[in-house]
């Protein structure tokens, strides 16, 4: 996804000029292999970067405008071959993606950053080997030329390592589905591949295993947990005649399942598809950034040209206009636009990581200072995506709240059910001891039931109570958003504990903050109305969304875009994917699927809704880095080129020597800006 946002900064096409380049050196029958070509291009220019290291070394070392520069001589016999050989194997190995991106972006006409780049080394290469060879008179070229390719092989690796890997959301989707399916013939159980299967067959899932297909429930009752797919964070009762999601987890009990849909035709593959219209939908906007790099590329290249004819006219020599001309073309591609971006990129990134956010598209990193409305996904994300006790009620006198606890959790931790681990992990929490159980027994899809302490114990649904006929506590209105379960103490009502999806300690703060800011904030879940307007009252959000489908997160994301909102989009779920694709920036948090993490732009690996803040406030404070970079640098170029064109002339004249110290000097002063960004405070 490296290509998916609106408003490319002009340096993301500095990375794609050499990509295409390297590509169109890989055989054609290779070309279908994106994401290993794009491994093997980050590779090669790894390799082209630390040879032409190696071989620059010695060039610069030996050049005689370098050493005038620095204030030491060093001479030998034969210095000025060596150095050609040398600096042409640089030219024509380490060059060689800029020369082939040259090549490719003029076949195009359409001159970009590889032409200023190519053009420059082509130009530095040609004159010094013309003064070696004695065809004009004049100082070589060979330690810029060295130097130039270095670092721009330096600058290209950093950008394309920044943003490596194509998103791989579309392949996790479909691992999300297991292989193969118990399906009947008659009787007998026959393990079948899933994508043989037909409508109208019969199979079984067995506890614990993901439901291969979408389809109804002929026989058997289990709770499934479809919270990755649907949003809803409360495992489903399904029973005979429900209906069942492919890729749902199956929980305690054996499920036969009648085969509703195949193929494209699963809820499953229709995210998949909606993903895929999401990504492809972005890619266009990569032309924004291609014309304002050709536009610096063609002022440039105009600006060199013209320094030539001017001095041609004014009647100097060849050997000096075409030393003005060298001089204009390499200060205008410096080394400091070569590691302005990808240093304060690779600097950003790698805080950022030890930080919890891992960035995985820049561009939407640079643009969250954009950003105007956030929608989170619940369950997950502003909520724990888990059960756990939110109040206790005790009925029976005598009896406390932590032995009501207790009681429930010892019999609960026979259990799998996600209620019964929410009860086990709030007595753990409270410190209490658990008492011993006998006799358990699980009622299937009302409760369990047990001997606790010599007295007979049941924790049930509420329609055990009314099958039973067992009056429900009047006051039971007030927890429309919650689940209740019930203790009942030798038949007796004794109390019961409302569990719910609880919110992120921090997630308040995190809601308050951004609001602040002047940040929308709202919520899209799929959980019902009652759920959605408890937690937005007690979060005081801006808006919520309740009971959405995918394709309904996809449409309130673009409905706040059409109102032009800069839209975030922060979930964990399968169900989020398409519209964390589709979202200005998309942000993932790292407890969900790694569909959502693959398909997001930003990665929160431990799950606080505050990173958010984080994110945010880091990329205004890397954005800020990379303007100041590309001042700092422009800057340099602004008065550096008039000088080495020779405006000045014959008062001032920009030595080849004196220009290079001062694209050095540029290159150092950028990066002594990126590493101040090690020492910006925003994270907690």
């Amino acid at each position: 996804m490296t290509d998916q946002h609106h408003n490319h900064s002009m340096h993301h096409s500095s990375h794609t000029a050499p990509e295409e380049a390297m590509k169109n050196q890989e055989h054609t029958a290779h070309e279908q292999h994106t994401g290993h070509d794009h491994t093997q291009m980050i590779r090669d220019f790894l390799q082209r970067f630390w040879i032409s290291l190696i071989l620059t070394a010695p060039v610069v070392l030996i050049s005689p405008m370098f050493q005038m520069a620095v204030g030491y001589h060093f001479d030998f016999s034969g210095r000025d071959w060596v150095s050609f050989v040398l600096a042409s194997v640089i030219f024509f190995y380490g060059g060689k993606p800029f020369l082939i991106g040259l090549w490719n972006e003029l076949r195009r006409r359409e001159p970009g950053m590889m032409t200023l780049i190519g053009v420059a080394i082509i130009v530095a290469w040609a004159y010094s080997t013309s003064v070696v060879f004695g065809l004009i008179q004049g100082m070589d070229f060979y330690w810029e030329l060295a130097t130039l390719i270095t670092i721009m092989l330096l600058g290209h690796w950093l950008e394309m390592r920044s943003v490596a890997g194509a998103s791989r959301a579309l392949e996790l989707m479909v691992k999300m589905l297991p292989a193969e399916a118990h399906m009947y013939h008659g009787d007998m159980l026959h393990d079948m591949r899933v994508d043989e299967l037909n409508i109208g067959d019969l199979v079984l899932v067995k506890p614990g295993e993901k439901i291969p297909v979408d389809g109804t429930v002929t026989e058997g009752s289990s709770s499934v947990n479809e919270s990755m797919l649907t949003g809803e964070s409360v495992p489903v009762l399904k029973i005979a005649g429900t209906r069942v999601i492919a890729g749902a987890i199956n929980g305690e009990g054996s499920l036969k399942i009648r085969v509703d849909k195949a193929g494209a035709d699963s809820y499953l593959q229709k995210v998949i598809t909606l993903v895929r219209e999401a990504q492809a939908a972005k890619s266009q906007t990569q032309r924004l950034a291609d014309r304002a790099a050709r536009w610096l590329t063609l002022i440039a290249l105009s600006a060199g040209l013209l320094t030539l004819g001017i001095w041609m006219i004014q009647g100097q020599s060849l050997a000096f206009a075409l030393e003005r001309m060298v001089t204009v073309m390499v200060t205008s591609c410096p080394h400091a636009l070569g590691v302005a971006i990808p240093l304060v990129v690779a600097i950003s990134t790698a805080m950022s990581a030890r930080h919890g956010l891992l960035i995985r598209d820049r561009t939407a990193f640079e643009n969250a200072r954009r950003i105007t409305a956030i929608v989170f996904d619940k369950t997950g994300t502003l909520t724990e995506g888990k059960f756990g006790v939110s109040r206790i009620g005790v009925l029976k006198p005598g009896f406390t709240e932590q032995e009501l606890l207790a009681t429930a959790a010892a019999l609960e931790q026979e259990s799998q059910h996600p209620i019964a681990q929410g009860i086990v992990d709030a007595a753990k929490a409270a410190g209490l001891s658990l008492p011993a159980v006998s006799h358990f027994a699980s009622l299937t899809g009302k409760g369990v039931t047990g001997e606790v302490s010599g007295q007979k114990i049941s924790v049930v649904s509420p329609g055990y109570l009314k099958e039973k006929s067992i009056a429900l506590p009047a006051n039971l209105n007030h927890f429309d958003t919650e689940t209740v379960v019930f203790l009942l103490q030798n038949g007796t009502l004794a109390g019961w504990l409302a569990l719910s999806d609880q919110i992120r300690p921090d997630a308040g703060h995190a809601v308050r903050q951004l609001k602040n800011q002047g940040i929308k904030v709202f919520m899209a879940t799929g959980d019902n109305a009652r759920v959605g307007e408890a937690v937005a009252r007690k979060l005081d959000l801006d808006g919520f969304f309740a009971e959405v489908l995918p394709h309904q997160k996809v449409e309130i994301v673009k409905d706040l875009q059409a109102k032009g909102e800069y839209v975030a989009m922060t979930g964990d779920g399968v169900n989020d994917a398409p519209a964390l694709a589709q979202a200005d920036v998309g942000i993932a948090v790292g407890s969900g699927t790694d569909v959502a993490a693959e398909t997001a732009d930003i990665i929160l690996t431990d799950s606080r809704p505050s990173d958010v803040l984080g994110l945010i406030n880091f990329g205004k404070a890397t954005y800020r880095k990379m303007v100041q970079n590309l001042f700092w640098a422009t800057a340099y170029n602004l008065v550096a080129i008039p000088l080495a064109a020779g405006v000045l002339y014959p008062q001032f004249v920009l030595s080849p020597a004196l220009g290079a110290v001062l694209m050095s000097a540029s290159t150092v002063v950028v990066a002594l800006n990126a590493q101040t960004l090690r020492f910006t405070k925003i994270f907690r």
